[in-house]
């Protein structure tokens, strides 16, 4: 999965030939699972179609303050456009666009949504050889960097000119490939190693049935996707469930049982900076398992059941350096339990679960979380969507290491 994937892209095209280059950028973008928004100068118009890039970013294009339709005028807002934006593209950036840009001269929609951008902002210059080293068109180089800004270089080649040398725009994949890169840098979590347990442990009765709970596994499964968006190479170890998961930073070993989850991992606990045990382990396993199905004969039928390991506890003893962070689901004396687990199991950090919250618990979308520390710090939140739980938790991941 690129990084580029549910990135809110808005693309800024000036007016020149290397503009026809932007219906492969756009395309490229999509491809990689970015949402796209196109501005246009009046005078890029001339160079590729807004209709071309319209279908291509499935959004209407953008090219004036407003848009006339018959008596009816739609103001096309600058601002809400430069705060919808995760990052900016202007790309081909021209001389002229380029020296709009560094002086604020804010004459056209593209240049005032520049200006209102509070995203990262990337600028691919293209013009001619002798315009590329002209030393106006290097101070406006210098002072869009100065702002913040982040320049693709311009590649050498053959230009429109006829002649050939450096100017001619960055290629469409060269540009997707150094915004990836770049982005993939800043983030907080790269090189990081994390392990993440997910979903329910079944434990068998016999060959057809078994003892297990109610998780669901979203909780795990929205914790290892933020991580990977963050930049950290994530091990999700995976009870039974039917979530999935699609990214390239991210490896999933499924597992059946507590003792399945506890061998894998223990295999890879020596090997990562944090572990999050979100996996809802039964306590308690048949101690006998019948070879075959057990018969209905008997009105009455008794399991004898022993203790599972406890896998957090293990890690909690074994740990050097990793930041460890445990789960607790409780129906009473929450607070209190929930500080005897982190005594009792090593842990630098425990998200708690209340049954008794309304939205919390199994098989929901949201969750309701309070965090202690090892400490004894405690930190309530908000009721919230799992995958903005999950961005909390990473937080505190990235708190850890970096304040």
């Amino acid at each position: 999965m690129s990084v580029l994937s549910g990135k809110k892209i808005l693309l800024g095209v000036s007016g020149g030939i290397a503009a026809y280059k932007t219906a492969a950028l756009v395309r490229l973008f999509i491809k990689a699972g970015a949402h796209v928004q196109v501005i246009m100068t009046p005078a890029s118009k001339d160079f590729v179609t807004p209709l071309t890039l319209s279908t291509l970013s499935k959004n209407a294009v953008h090219s004036s303050f407003f848009n006339e339709d018959g008596e009816n005028e739609q103001w096309n807002n600058h601002v809400e456009l430069g705060l919808w934006a995760d990052l900016m593209l202007v790309a081909p950036a021209t001389a002229n666009t380029m020296s709009k840009m560094a002086n604020g001269t804010c004459d056209n929609l593209l240049v005032a949504t520049y200006l209102s951008a509070k995203c990262p902002v990337y600028f691919a210059p293209a013009m001619d050889l002798d315009m590329y080293k002209h030393p106006s068109t290097i101070l406006s180089f210098n002072a869009l960097q100065q702002f913040g800004n982040t320049i693709i270089p311009a590649e050498s080649g053959e230009l429109a000119s006829g002649l050939s040398g450096e100017g001619r725009m960055a290629e469409p994949e060269n540009i997707v490939a150094f915004i990836e890169a770049d982005l993939e840098s800043k983030l907080p979590l790269k090189g990081k190693k994390i392990l993440i347990t997910a979903g329910p442990t079944y434990e068998a009765i016999d060959p057809v049935r078994f003892i297990g709970n109610h998780s669901s596994g979203k909780m795990g499964f929205d914790i290892a996707k933020s991580a990977a968006n963050l930049g950290a190479s994530v091990i999700l170890v995976s009870g039974p469930t039917n979530f999935k998961v699609n990214h390239s930073l991210i490896q999933v070993i499924n597992v059946v049982s507590a003792q399945d989850m506890y061998e894998a991992c223990h295999e890879y606990f020596d090997k990562v900076d944090v572990a999050i045990a979100a996996a809802a382990v039964a306590d308690y396993r048949p101690k006998h398992v019948a070879t075959q199905k057990i018969k209905k004969n008997e009105d009455s039928f008794n399991i004898e059941l022993e203790r599972t390991k406890d896998i957090l506890a293990s890690l909690g003893q074994i740990k050097k350096n990793q930041f460890l962070i445990g789960f607790a689901l409780e129906t009473e004396n929450e607070i209190e339990n929930a500080k005897l687990k982190i005594q009792k199991k090593n842990l630098d950090l425990i998200v708690l679960n209340s049954l008794q919250d309304s939205g919390a618990g199994f098989g929901k979308k949201t969750n309701k979380i309070t965090f202690i520390d090892k400490n004894f710090n405690m930190e309530p939140m908000e009721l919230k969507l799992k995958e903005a739980v999950a961005d909390d938790i990473l937080n505190k991941v990235i708190a850890h290491f970096y304040e």
